[in-house]
């Protein structure tokens, strides 16, 4: 069992899943992204203006296709959570900054991540992005974030 597996084996919640998969993002590692995923043939991702991805396979491509122009800088705030005992949903704005053939771009995103807690602990089933209205954006700039 590989390390990245060995330390997923039982995350404690959707958070700490979130937090997982968001680093694996920032660090460009495709295993420890793969790894955050439930085990289950019906796991399902949509990137901005993208098609439905299903699958591990076709989410692994996706992102090794993100990962290979150089991987991307993304800051996620205003997570709203609902849950129950054994799902999650959360609603995130993401801004992320890719790198891609013709330079640096930026965008406000809005995700979904769906969590489901399985035998393995809580695991991501799907993620879904879309480009941010403005009203999304200018609410989260009229109210910055001081960190310290």
């Amino acid at each position: 069992m590989s390390h990245v597996l060995a330390t997923m084996t039982s995350p404690d919640s959707p958070d700490e899943v979130e937090q997982m998969f968001y680093d694996a993002l920032r660090r460009a590692r495709i295993d420890a992204l793969m790894a955050v995923w439930a085990d289950d043939d019906d796991i399902l991702c949509v990137h901005p203006g993208g098609p439905r991805l299903l699958g591990a396979a076709a989410i692994r491509t996706s992102f090794e296709a993100v990962f290979a122009n150089g991987g991307l800088s993304i800051q996620v705030d205003q997570v709203q959570r609902m849950q129950t005992a054994t799902a999650a949903v959360h609603s995130v704005l993401e801004f992320l900054q890719v790198t891609t053939e013709t330079g640096l771009r930026s965008a406000w995103v809005v995700a979904t991540n769906i969590y489901i807690l399985g035998a393995q602990g809580w695991r991501l089933l799907a993620h879904h992005a879309s480009p941010a209205d403005p009203l999304d954006v200018s609410s989260h700039q009229a109210n910055p974030t001081v960190l310290h």
